[in-house]
């Protein structure tokens, strides 16, 4: 099996790059599970090609932090921990708040429109709550107000946090629902606020403490199960 031929910008993808993408995506659909050995001799038949590519591949991946290097273990799928997530939420807030600010200017009437949109189905997912529907509405929703940020490398950073947080595979409204509501209010304030023409730190503020909140959300509700469990029934 050999990865599928891909360009970018119309240069012919490397081995290399190649691999990288088709190892990527094994970890992101959870067929190589956290924990997985990529032993390089296996991966190289796999793929019909030298260890070469695949090394260069899976250093890229340990700089990314999807796969980690075990001394006499080698190379194994990370198993991100619960601090890695809370930190990444706290990179998407301060990415994704100041690329919303820098957006505002370029956003156009459709822009603010599909938002609200958005805004709306969420909304309406409230009484008949889906938790992975309304995080897919979540992103959407943001996506429309960052995207007309002119510093394509902010959004590119905003999009790899965001692929990183898909590597957790967990919808943070499945654990706390109850900040779907917030959510929602939140994110007509910040429509308003765009629309008032509010000055763009204020937004960028906004915007920030809109997705910490989330996150503070769902640690209060690790520290509240870890603190409180269950009562056993009584026998």
């Amino acid at each position: 099996m050999t990865p599928t031929t891909g360009t970018t910008s119309g240069t012919k993808l490397s081995k290399a790059e190649q691999t990288y993408i088709w190892l990527r995506n094994k970890i992101r659909t959870r067929e190589y599970e956290p924990g997985h050995r990529l032993v390089l001799s296996t991966l190289a038949q796999t793929l019909n090609m030298s260890v070469v590519p695949i090394r260069e591949a899976i250093r890229q991946l340990e700089a990314e932090g999807l796969v980690t290097y075990e001394h006499n273990v080698g190379a194994r799928v990370s198993t991100l921990s619960q601090d890695a997530y809370f930190e990444t939420m706290e990179s998407v807030a301060l990415l994704e708040g100041h690329a919303t600010a820098l957006s505002v200017p370029h956003l156009t009437p459709d822009d603010l429109g599909q938002a609200r949109e958005l805004n709306a189905q969420m909304e309406r997912l409230l009484s008949d709550f889906a938790p992975e529907t309304f995080t897919a509405l979540n992103q959407k929703f943001h996506t429309a107000l960052f995207h007309r940020c002119p510093n394509a490398r902010l959004v590119e950073l905003v999009y790899d946090e965001w692929d990183r947080l898909d590597y957790f595979r967990v919808s943070t409204f499945s654990y706390v629902p109850r900040r779907a509501e917030d959510s929602v209010k939140e994110h007509h304030r910040l429509i308003a606020l765009i629309e008032a023409e509010a000055d763009p730190h204020y937004i960028e503020h906004e915007a920030r403490n809109h997705r910490l909140r989330t996150s503070r959300s769902y640690r209060d509700q690790i520290t509240h199960s870890t603190t409180n469990p269950p009562k056993e029934p009584n026998a």
